[in-house]
């Protein structure tokens, strides 16, 4: 499970010229299963992206949480995080989990989220078309791999 994770001032989905979720101050995380991922990833990511500590503290420093700040979190699903691009300029996305398996994964993250965060979790909608706005607050953005535990 792949995430990348930005430190929003605001973001936003829309679907169809529709806003679907919104959310202030907190992050945007797009989230990329994969065929092997299980309810292990989706623990392991999860706490670690809630608990991370990469908002600024009253000196500036990266010392406080999401959960610190009382901020939100919005999860968009994002298969083409698992792109292979090695050879030839087709990306191939042969790693990412067909929809069958991903979207229980998916929605068990959301789910996990929901359960730390105290109902402060938005999602876009799985394999929309999606239009997704935000402000980057930094810029702050992080990959994170459940894989490699990084």
């Amino acid at each position: 499970m792949r995430a990348l994770i930005q430190r929003v001032s605001q973001a936003s989905v829309s679907i169809e010229g529709s806003i679907k979720s919104e959310i202030e101050k907190g992050l945007l995380v797009l989230l990329g299963i994969e065929e092997d991922d299980d309810p292990t990833d989706i623990e392991w990511l999860a706490n670690k992206i809630i608990s991370m500590r990469i908002f600024g503290d009253d000196d500036g420093k990266m010392n406080l949480s999401l959960q610190d700040i009382d901020g939100e979190l919005l999860v968009v699903s994002q298969f083409t995080l698992h792109a292979k691009t090695k050879k030839g300029n087709r990306p191939s996305f042969t790693r990412a989990a067909h929809p069958d398996r991903a979207i229980p994964l998916y929605e068990d993250f959301i789910h996990h989220c929901e359960n730390l965060m105290e109902g402060k979790v938005q999602s876009g909608e799985f394999g929309a078309d999606m239009k997704v706005g935000l402000i980057n607050d930094g810029p702050v953005t992080i990959m994170m791999d459940s894989k490699n535990k990084e």
